[in-house]
């Protein structure tokens, strides 16, 4: 309540905030309507997932998967669970939902790219069998993502991968999380709705004194940036529909759109018809 409470004070639009909490609260209209609302729990999940879905059915698919990265104690995953049953309700895609953790916590920090004044070993450590009693549609991934990231599409062969949420807070542990778009195209959307959690830091920072100081030269955001640079072919951009609007909340700023300009559907048409008369 407190989060929620602060969240509001802070918003440049607090009336806005507060009809939407409402919203949100005594889930008031239906779930598309509240998503283009922005009204629901963790809005950032709820956008990736339900834009992905609406390109897959626009593509002709009626199945994706979404992945977390980085799980920790699991309100997050079940959270996507939650979005991924009411979008599949809504659109008609089935979701499959994914995490990824160690499932002891943060290991050690590599160097300073990981943040270590930051981020601590053993930091966001998981009850696993807790979690997996409160799971309904999720497939845990355990282990060093280095290693599950190399042996999960042959391990799970996932419907096409839609939406993902990067929180694993190391560069060290993100490199090889992006390093899986270089799978197969099959396994993947054409254009991937992605969400970093570890980019901007708190909106209303732990007692008013910024601590994470996020820049271009540690953790997800030399990530992104080394990712890019390595892949002719594949490059992550902000949303920039999103940044460039009048009141743009926080999490608008850290959302990527995975562009795979390979995939054998990137150049297939999924806009509007040309309404335009001669």
């Amino acid at each position: 309540m407190l989060d929620e409470i602060l969240q509001i004070a802070f918003d440049p639009a607090p009336l806005r905030a507060v009809v939407k909490a409402v919203i949100r609260r005594f889930e008031l209209f239906d779930y598309g309507l509240r998503i283009h609302l922005l009204a629901v729990k963790r809005p950032h999940y709820g956008y990736c997932v339900y834009h992905a879905a609406q390109l897959a059915k626009r593509l002709g698919m009626d199945r994706i998967s979404v992945i977390e990265f980085g799980v920790a104690t699991g309100n997050g995953l079940l959270n996507l669970e939650w979005h991924a049953e009411n979008v599949q309700r809504t659109l008609g895609v089935t979701v499959d939902v994914y995490g990824f953790d160690t499932g002891g916590g943060l290991p050690e920090p590599a160097d300073y790219r990981d943040m270590p004044y930051h981020f601590q070993k053993g930091f966001f450590r998981m009850d696993v069998e807790a979690l997996r009693a409160r799971l309904e549609r999720a497939t845990l991934v355990l282990g060093d993502v280095r290693e599950t990231a190399a042996t999960f599409f042959e391990r799970y062969r996932p419907a096409p991968i839609g939406a993902v949420m990067h929180d694993f807070d190391f560069y060290s542990s993100t490199v090889p999380a992006l390093a899986m778009f270089d799978a197969a195209p099959e396994y993947w959307l054409p254009r991937v709705f992605c969400y970093f959690d570890d980019t901007i830091g708190a909106p209303v920072p732990l007692n008013g004194t910024p601590v994470e100081l996020y820049n271009d030269y540690t953790g997800q955001r030399l990530a992104i940036h080394d990712f890019n640079a390595a892949h002719e072919h594949i490059k992550l951009s902000p949303a920039y529909h999103l940044i460039s609007r009048k009141v743009a909340e926080s999490w608008f700023h850290q959302i990527w759109t995975a562009h795979l300009f390979r995939h054998p559907l990137y150049n297939a048409f999924v806009s509007k018809e040309n309404e335009l008369k001669d």
